[in-house]
């Protein structure tokens, strides 16, 4: 297994938008609407989401206002790692597997538990580096295509145009 970086995000300076940050953004969009006087069936497809979230964010928008509809510090226990440190480790997983003494530049649970441990000092379990991966910093998991290393693509392209003709020949 190897963790990746989405393809949009590649090149860009910018890093992507969380899920909680695109939500938020979503409802904001959505106030805007509900103050242009839009209808929850235009709003929904507008932000792309359900009539029944429209209608949810209209009643909590009518109670409270904008703000009412504006993200909340999570609660519970506060992450290991701060924006910085978690801005640290996308800069060093960023350089590559091989950068940081791996043999072959795929990362692995156990792979980023020790970068992360090297650049920040925070220890990780295995279910935490996942988070981390995929919710913090927007990665997701991608398999390596399973091909034989000794694969000789002249001697398939010769087999397929010459052999498998006369084999099916046979029959």
């Amino acid at each position: 297994m190897s963790y990746r970086p989405p393809s949009a995000a590649s090149g860009s300076a910018v890093p992507p938008l969380s899920r909680p940050q695109l939500a938020e953004a979503r409802r904001v969009r959505a106030v805007e609407l509900f103050e242009d006087g839009r209808s929850n069936t235009e709003i929904a497809r507008a932000v792309g989401v359900g009539g029944e979230s429209v209608r949810r964010w209209r009643r909590v928008w009518e109670r409270g206002g904008a703000p009412a509809l504006r993200r909340r510090p999570a609660t519970g226990r506060p992450p290991k790692l701060d924006d910085g440190q978690v801005e640290q480790v996308r800069t060093a997983l960023e350089q590559g597997a091989q950068a940081h003494g791996f043999e072959a530049d795929l990362w692995t649970l156990e792979r980023v538990g020790l970068v992360v441990e090297r650049v920040t000092g925070v220890s990780l379990s295995r279910a935490s580096v996942w988070r981390l991966l995929t919710g913090r910093l927007g990665w997701s998991l991608q398999r390596p295509e399973r091909r034989a290393v000794e694969r000789d693509e002249s001697e398939i392209a010769r087999w397929i145009a010459h052999e498998w003709p006369r084999i099916k020949k046979g029959r």
